[in-house]
């Protein structure tokens, strides 16, 4: 056969049987995807437990501490500042002696005074003996009723001065006492506004002496939103409530206080109510305008179910969870939230102890999608894909 007629029949066979091989490849390649359709991707996530534990219900806020009293001292007299008994920054008790105003002026004006009161005393004396003898020859008709009621008189007038020289007497013995200005209470002495020489003048609202402040006890002032006074007043009303005052560099060992005051009202501005504890504060670790971490304890919850924070998402439905099933298939599941504790949140509904949840991955996941655990906390490491 010549060749030209053998290349013909070889391309008329190959036309005709090109549909026939084109058809196989289709098949069998349509039967790969439909086994590869059937699977589907294994995505690694990251998972926690929910745990039953008992959990404090606590308020965090930033406080500030305050003096339990603060007292600005003031001079009660005008004189001459003489002295200064105490150093600034020193803890003073009450009673302690703080300044000297120069008494010799009080001391003279004292004495005369007291003389004054002996003058009037002695005059009221020698009138009521003048007017018993008036009396008794009055009723004889021996002097007139006009000379006896100017003697009667005259001893009353001494008796009022008398009283007036007393008053004058007890006066001058308080302005003394003023010149030696003491401390009303036990606490810590701040600057001295005045120097020794300087001349301080009574009751002077712009010459504060010094300003002292009782540190133990001490308060700490804070706020909450209006949101909690419902669960204060219960708590407060059953218990005494915990307070401890984190201070920066004593987180070891943060004091702890008690709240004794919670405001009549609410901050209309904020939205906040103002609350106060109060620390004894032994070792004065809480100081006059220092902030701090407050953590309140209203009370604990037994048997919560805690997951870590990072598992729940919010949705258009509102908080859910991915639960990672026996299988290792994930099932969405709503839930009701309760108190955050630290890393963790209190779920109220939709969990119970022992179920895992998706605690990162969360975005690539469906119902019913195939995990791998990778958490190595989570007591499994893997599933069909693993």
């Amino acid at each position: 056969m010549p060749f030209r007629h053998a290349l013909c029949l070889f391309a008329i066979l190959s036309l005709a049987l090109a549909p026939l091989l084109w058809g196989c490849s289709k098949a069998a390649s349509g039967d790969a995807r439909g086994k590869d359709a059937g699977k589907s991707p294994v995505v690694p996530v990251l998972a926690g437990t929910a745990v039953e534990k008992t959990v404090p219900v606590e308020l965090r806020a930033i406080g500030n501490v305050q003096p339990y009293a603060t007292v600005a001292i003031k001079a009660q007299v005008t004189g001459e500042l003489v002295s200064v008994q105490f150093k600034e920054g020193q803890e003073v008790k009450k009673g302690d002696l703080l300044f000297t105003i120069d008494p010799r002026p009080f001391e003279a004006k004292l004495r005369q005074a007291e003389a004054n009161l002996a003058r009037d005393r002695a005059q009221l004396q020698n009138a009521r003996k003048q007017a018993e003898r008036y009396s008794s020859v009055a009723q004889k008709g021996y002097v007139s009723a006009e000379q006896f009621d100017q003697i009667t008189a005259n001893a009353a007038a001494l008796e009022a001065s008398v009283k007036a020289g007393e008053a004058a007497v007890e006066s001058a013995r308080l302005e003394l006492k003023y010149c030696s200005i003491r401390s009303p209470l036990d606490g810590v002495a701040g600057v001295v506004k005045i120097d020794q020489g300087n001349i301080v003048k009574a009751s002077d609202k712009d010459n504060v002496l010094v300003v002292i402040n009782q540190v133990r006890p001490i308060y700490v002032s804070f706020s909450v939103p209006e949101q909690n006074l419902f669960s204060l007043r219960k708590y407060m009303a059953s218990q005494k409530l915990e307070v401890t005052a984190t201070v920066p560099g004593g987180e070891d060992r943060p004091p702890r206080g008690e709240l004794t005051f919670l405001d009549n009202t609410v901050d209309p501005a904020t939205g906040t109510i103002q609350l106060k504890a109060t620390f004894a504060n032994t070792e004065k670790l809480l100081w006059p305008g220092q902030f701090v971490n407050v953590l309140l304890r209203l009370t604990t919850l037994e048997g919560a179910v805690v997951i870590p924070g990072e598992a729940v998402q919010t949705g258009q439905e509102g908080p859910y969870v991915y639960v990672v099933k026996p299988d290792f298939t994930v099932e969405y599941r709503k839930v009701v939230l309760g108190r955050p504790v630290d890393n963790e949140i209190v779920i109220l509904q939709g969990l119970a102890p022992g179920e895992k949840v998706v605690t990162d991955g969360q975005l690539r996941l469906a119902p019913g999608t195939q995990v791998k655990i990778l958490d190595p906390q989570a007591g499994e490491s893997g599933g069909k894909g693993s």
